[in-house]
């Protein structure tokens, strides 16, 4: 493949890693935050001159497992992130599981027979968020291998068996000739001091 294609290849990975990170970060965060909100408010009447007693009940608070599971889906788009190849597919699996639970709890919420007055929106904006988080998840499960790591572009690159590249001076000892920035890197990376003429 020409440079020039593997630019492009590489500018369109990172658009999809890009997009399938905000997907896992939008789906799992608004469940985080729809699950803090109030799903059923349960009204308990009391002798005049006092004022009903109204208790509101969190998804959290009836599905104590949904928030969590959608906490650990939004720290798994930061994984993503941070791996690659086959550590980054088995990431987007777990955020695939974790979305479709999440997804599911939601979806069990709506249908779900709470006392008192129950506020279906929460719920519905659960069950949006998973499948948000699942779709970046598959997403990176089936693509996210071919994806650049984070930093990628920073790393040395390989000239095989550990040989040294044929433009790098000689590790010996001399001090490094100015070439700009990346002969002086590879100085300091021999130990040389790049600075001493």
């Amino acid at each position: 493949m020409s440079a020039a294609g593997e630019g492009s290849a590489s500018r369109a990975g990172r658009r999809e890693l890009t997009f399938a990170v905000l997907l896992c970060l939008a789906g799992a965060g608004l469940a985080v935050w729809a699950a803090t909100r109030p799903w059923a408010v349960e009204v308990t009447p009391r002798p005049v001159p006092l004022p009903a007693l109204r208790e509101e009940r969190s998804g959290a608070t009836l599905l104590p497992w949904l928030p969590a599971l959608a906490v650990v889906a939004l720290a798994g788009a930061g994984a993503v992130l941070a791996t690659r190849g086959g550590l980054r597919r088995a990431v987007g699996l777990v955020i695939l599981v974790l979305g479709a639970a999440v997804a599911v709890g939601g979806g069990y919420a709506l249908t779900a027979g709470f006392g008192g007055a129950v506020s279906r929106q929460w719920p519905a904006l659960c069950l949006l968020g998973g499948l948000l988080a699942a779709a970046g998840g598959a997403w990176t499960a089936l693509r996210g291998a071919a994806w650049p790591a984070m930093g990628a572009r920073y790393e040395r690159p390989d000239h095989g068996g550990g040989a040294t590249s044929p433009d790098a001076p000689e590790a010996t000892g001399a001090a490094a000739p100015t070439r700009g920035t990346a002969a002086a890197w590879d100085a300091l990376d021999r130990g040389e001091d790049p600075t001493v003429s």
